[in-house]
């Protein structure tokens, strides 16, 4: 009798079609208020939360902003590089951090709990594996999205408005959406010019 309780994996051909098909989809591409439902958010932070982590420690944080909170997030984002940036402000910069959050349907901040049993490169391994698990299940539900690092990410500032301590990391966002321009073929330089086989 077979096993009915398990879910029946995806075929390799269909794993690899997943993997290619993932892009990184800018706003601007998105469609402009069409939501994505919060029960699909739900699983691709479900499946983000089965990434490997050594020692268990999962160190993944994620804020989701939708609706209101889109708007929450700009004003936060843009003030913040206002005084940080003082005289030298970059208008442009300021407008772009105000106004990517409203083009998404949802913004997905990520976080990085510390735990110093590991080394930090670890912590940031993991995570990194948990977005690629969120992005991927994104793709398979027809969505768009990218993680951008740049604006706030990096300032010490950031981090109580995402929860987060001092010896925390904030890792960038996720912008999420339905895409209304798609995008062109994704290339990569052939693997062989990065491996070598040890055989002997």
């Amino acid at each position: 009798m077979s096993d009915t309780s398990q879910t029946a994996l995806p075929t390799p051909a269909q794993f690899d079609a997943l993997v290619r098909a993932r892009r990184s989809i800018q706003t601007v591409q998105f469609e402009p208020g069409h939501v994505v439902p919060d029960n699909i958010v739900q699983q691709m932070l479900e499946n983000a939360n089965w990434a490997p982590t050594h020692k268990r420690t999962e160190p993944w944080r994620f804020v989701v902003f939708k609706g209101a909170g889109l708007a929450k997030l700009a004003e936060f984002q843009a003030n913040l590089y206002r005084q940080q940036a003082g005289e030298f402000v970059d208008e442009k910069k300021a407008q772009k951090l105000a106004q990517n959050p409203l083009l998404a349907s949802h913004v997905i901040a990520i976080g990085l709990k510390r735990h110093h049993v590991l080394p930090e490169i670890e912590e940031v391994e993991a995570v990194a594996c948990a977005v690629q698990n969120l992005h991927l299940t994104a793709v398979a539900h027809g969505l768009g999205g990218y993680w951008g690092s740049g604006g706030i990410t990096y300032l010490e500032e950031a981090k109580p408005f995402f929860g987060l301590g001092p010896e925390d990391k904030l890792l960038g966002f996720f912008y999420l959406g339905y895409v209304a321009q798609q995008p062109g073929r994704n290339l990569r330089k052939p693997i062989e010019e990065k491996v070598t086989w040890v055989t002997e």
